[in-house]
């Protein structure tokens, strides 16, 4: 009896028939396709079926690009922002120095056609840094000793008085504005030709007007002016404009207070004047007093 071979090593068509099939229909398929549009049909399906499985596959590759791009405008914009920011800086600061030099420069004009104007010879001097005592109104000028500054000159911006020099160095002078407590400017008030005496009452502070009757002929609004009566301040020089005037019950005084007219804490440049001319000497007693006297 002959043994059969089992179905399982049973082979199907030889290698080399297989391949002829196979490329038979494939040149079939091919051709049909090019002219027939057989598959086209299949295809879209087969694409549409495997859509998703495509955007799972490349989802990774396009999220990684997506963050890079992301990323990069962040630091491109992050970069230039820093840049702009720069750029605005600098600009605010040219436009800061402009505006500062403007300011300067109107100053320096209004000191000049003050100067002009100034029956008193004058000099300009620029402030150059405060006093170092913080209990004191002072400022340090660039005019000193060498410049033919001497203590008791009277220096003044555009506006009116702003101190006096108190202290002289070879290169610079020491002022003493008129905010300082120790200091007291003789003064008229300009409507009533009423004259006092105003003090100052600390950096910061108000003036302060003293020791007048309740019935002084003085109210708010009124410019005190130099009197002249000191010898020292030429008259007439605006010093301050009354802002407030109280009349406590238990004072025999009013309390009035005055604003400084003068820019003491916003200029640069000032005005130094000259001492007024020398008050004519006292007339000599004559008659029974120079008798007496004698």
């Amino acid at each position: 009896m002959q043994a059969t071979q089992p179905a399982f090593f049973k082979q199907g068509p030889k290698p080399l028939t297989r391949l002829l099939i196979f490329s038979t229909l494939s040149v079939a398929l091919m051709v049909g396709d090019v002219h027939y549009q057989v598959l086209g049909r299949v295809r879209e399906q087969v694409s549409f079926v495997l859509y998703p499985l495509q955007w799972l596959a490349t989802a990774p590759f396009a999220a990684l690009h997506e963050a890079r791009d992301f990323f990069t405008r962040q630091a491109v914009l992050i970069a230039e922002h820093r840049k702009l920011n720069d750029q605005i800086l600098v600009a605010r600061a040219k436009a800061m120095r402009v505006d500062a030099l403007t300011a300067e420069n109107e100053q320096l004009r209004g000191l000049a056609l003050s100067q002009s104007q100034r029956a008193q010879s004058s000099r300009l001097t620029e402030i150059l840094y405060s006093g170092r005592d913080p209990f004191s109104a002072k400022l340090i000028v660039d005019l000193g000793e060498n410049g033919g500054i001497t203590p008791g000159k009277i220096v003044v911006d555009t506006e009116g008085v702003v101190g006096q020099v108190v202290r002289v160095q070879p290169m610079t002078s020491e002022v003493r504005l008129i905010t300082d407590r120790n200091h007291a400017v003789p003064v008229m008030v300009q409507r009533s030709r009423l004259r006092t005496v105003v003090y100052g009452m600390g950096a910061g502070q108000p003036l302060e007007v003293r020791y007048l009757p309740p019935n002084a002929d003085i109210k708010e609004g009124d410019l005190l002016v130099t009197s002249g009566l000191d010898g020292l301040y030429a008259p007439g020089l605006p010093v301050a404009t009354i802002t407030r005037i109280e009349r406590p019950s238990g004072s025999p005084f009013p309390r009035i207070q005055s604003r400084p007219v003068a820019g003491i804490d916003s200029h640069r440049f000032l005005l130094i004047l000259d001492n007024p001319p020398a008050p004519p000497p006292y007339p000599a007693a004559s008659g029974p007093a120079a008798a007496k006297g004698a």
